[in-house]
């Protein structure tokens, strides 16, 4: 594999994964957020459960993440093994590492945006493989943000790009269904429909560009990483 990250080809990658395997992603993306929609619903109202929103779409989002990142993993021989069960299955041990990993990479990124958006673009990139790090090497929280640092080294702006075109993506799906739903929406119910669909589409772009990363960044460090210097090259 190349020495550089290409922006297209782990595109190209992203998308025939979402392709081939939209019999798992997609289906067991909607019922995971189809749960956070109905908490969402229920709760909306209700100030002094706004945390049990919180909590529960976190957790759901985490553990599709972890998902997403072993069946990545279980297919970079060519074919999927694994079942739904024994994917799910895997992420458990490892969940709350990554709750807590996301967390904390949220709130830095957050707070990099406040400080003029360029902090927060920064940590974006040298952060965007913590979860595959967790996932696939058992790294725990602190150190899962060294080595994704590691990873990223040398090819921070095609990673930069490769996340900044799926966040793009997801927000376009989100706004275009949102749009849609408003359109339709005569009761929570079809609000609740439609905040799930809304996930189930962009849900999977954001986790299959985040193991996609992983992997080809791992290869490129196998292969003879370039030499070391400022993350964003």
């Amino acid at each position: 594999m190349e020495r550089r990250l290409d922006v297209g080809d782990t595109l190209r990658e992203v998308f025939g994964i979402y392709r081939d395997q939209a019999g798992v992603l997609l289906p067991v993306a909607f019922w995971l957020f189809l749960v956070v929609a109905i908490v969402d619903g229920l709760t909306a109202d209700t100030l002094s459960l706004f945390w049990v929103a919180i909590v529960v779409s976190t957790t759901v989002s985490t553990l599709y993440q972890g998902m997403v990142v072993g069946l990545v993993s279980d297919i970079q021989d060519g074919r999927r093994d694994a079942s739904v069960a024994e994917l799910m299955r895997s992420v458990l041990p490892i969940l709350a590492p990554l709750i807590g990993a996301g967390l904390l990479a949220g709130i830095g990124i957050g707070v990099g945006f406040v400080l003029l958006i360029v902090p927060g673009l920064y940590l974006l990139t040298i952060w965007a493989v913590i979860a595959p790090v967790i996932v696939i090497e058992r790294q725990s929280v602190f150190e899962a943000f060294g080595r994704s640092r590691v990873l990223v080294r040398g090819n921070g702006w095609p990673v930069l790009g490769a996340v900044l075109v799926a966040y793009v993506i997801s927000l376009v799906l989100n706004l275009v269904l949102a749009r849609i739903g408003a359109e339709l929406a005569d009761g929570p119910l079809v609000r609740i429909v439609f905040s799930a669909l809304a996930s189930t589409a962009t849900a999977p772009v954001v986790a299959l560009v985040a193991a996609v990363l992983y992997f080809r960044l791992l290869a490129i460090r196998r292969a003879g990483a370039p030499a070391a210097g400022s993350v964003l090259q």
